[in-house]
């Protein structure tokens, strides 16, 4: 049988499935975008033959709560907390990040992220028909949707504004095209969406069949301005506006009390566990292991780059690993093989997706990456997962297909100019092409 795409004579083979299953020295063979065989692929022929000799071959790591075009404000926000930082990056973002810089910002974002072997970003930014257009054109799989705020914001669209992007979105996302993404809307937390306001963004998700990301609880002081503003924790208020179900991923909730833990989980939401911003910026170490025991679902994620500086998914995946045997003093309060589970399967069903992507099967689209081990840094390789959380990086990522696309091959991306991308970038901060106004 000829195909699109053969993988083969990968050291490891880490499919991410229900029965954990790892094979050696096996393939992988795509064809439409989709996997259509796993382990002997020697009776298929192909277009393009990859040889993974000495590499481990995985799902595409997925960043469960990002901001990719912040990838223009890297390093303007040192040494501040979660407010300090706010109130440092929203006066920068009216400067450059209209429309253009948005899109620029975001073309950045999805190239630094797809070098390091993220296939797919839960995005929030403003303008996010810009964002989408520009992390789509360089191959990534990207959700994103309408950002929610009780005034302009750095946008300047007024409520109604952002209630009439609702309901043009759906047409928007299917105008831009790219891989497969479920509709979002995106409340940017109870603290600045007031409960009507709440209410009213649960009526138009369901009128659009479209889930929900926020931010939650990401500080003490978040949770006591909240309390002073409206009256309520913010996850008590996400639950009595509708916003707390299966629908929901819940960005941070370093914060969370007793209440707050179980009704996140009686309502099946998810987390998005943020280690590398949350000790940057102080705000706590959020109970990775505690969370997954009262059986909620947790992925991993980046933030944006103005607070953890980088979209360095392996980095997450190291902290994640390490915070969590901090909080709980222990070594074996998680395994390394869980952690990679969190970025790739549990992701996926953080997106509502775990049908389509985050672990290798048949019949599922072909968001895979090859990361080389044949380093010294990798050398011996005993457990691949070990491998992968305590001692890969993001440079060791060789080639990457979504949906069944090789959008990285050999290190290098195939859909756009990397040097252009950045020039474009380097460009629009330095208002070498003026400020964007628009």
């Amino acid at each position: 049988m000829n195909v699109d795409t053969l993988i083969k004579n990968a050291r490891f083979v880490l499919t991410c499935d229900e029965q954990r299953t790892v094979l050696e020295q096996a393939g992988i063979a795509i064809n439409d975008g989709r996997i259509v065989a796993i382990g002997n692929v020697d009776g298929f022929t192909a277009t393009r033959m990859i040889d993974a000799t000495d590499c481990i071959v995985l799902p595409g790591l997925i960043n469960l709560h990002t901001h990719l075009p912040m990838t223009l404000l890297r390093g303007i926000a040192e040494n501040v907390d979660l407010q300090g930082f706010l109130e440092r990056v929203w006066a920068e973002e009216a400067r450059i990040m209209g429309p253009k810089g948005t899109y620029l910002g975001a073309r950045l974002g999805a190239l630094e992220a797809l070098l390091s072997g993220t296939t797919t970003a839960l995005d929030m930014y403003f303008h996010p028909e810009a964002a989408h257009r520009g992390a789509v054109e360089v191959g990534l799989r990207h959700a994103i949707g309408p950002v929610f705020f009780d005034f302009p914001g750095p946008d300047g669209l007024e409520w109604s504004e952002r209630i009439e992007l609702t309901h043009s979105w759906p047409s928007l996302v299917e105008a831009i095209g790219g891989p497969h993404v479920p509709l979002y809307l995106m409340p940017h937390s109870p603290l600045i969406v007031n409960p009507e306001h709440l209410q009213q963004i649960n009526e138009l998700a369901r009128e659009i069949d479209a889930r929900i990301n926020t931010h939650t609880s990401e500080n003490d002081k978040e949770n006591a301005d909240t309390i002073a503003a409206h009256g309520d924790r913010p996850t008590a208020l996400l639950r009595d506006s509708g916003l707390l179900d299966e629908r929901t991923t819940l960005a941070h909730c370093v914060r969370l009390n007793d209440d707050d833990r179980v009704a996140i989980a009686d309502a099946g939401a998810s987390i998005a566990h943020n280690p590398g911003s949350n000790l940057k910026l102080a705000s706590g170490a959020m109970d990775l292991v505690g969370y997954r025991e009262q059986g909620i679902t947790v992925g991993l994620g980046t933030d944006g780059c103005s607070s953890s500086n980088d979209l360095d998914m392996f980095a997450v995946l190291r902290l994640a690993a390490n915070l969590a045997r901090l909080v709980h003093h222990d070594p074996a309060a998680i395994g390394a093989e869980d952690i990679v589970r969190a970025a790739t399967i549990d992701g996926a069903s953080g997106l509502g997706m775990a049908d389509r992507i985050g672990s290798i099967e048949v019949g599922k689209e072909a968001d895979v990456i090859i990361v080389d081990a044949s380093v010294p840094h990798l050398t011996p390789l005993r457990d691949p997962f070990t491998a992968l959380v305590y001692a890969a990086g993001r440079s060791d990522v060789r080639d990457v297909f979504v949906a069944g696309e090789q959008v990285i091959a050999d290190r290098l991306p195939t859909k756009v100019d990397q040097r252009e991308v950045m020039e474009a970038a380097r460009a629009h901060v330095e208002g070498r092409h003026g400020e964007d106004k628009s």
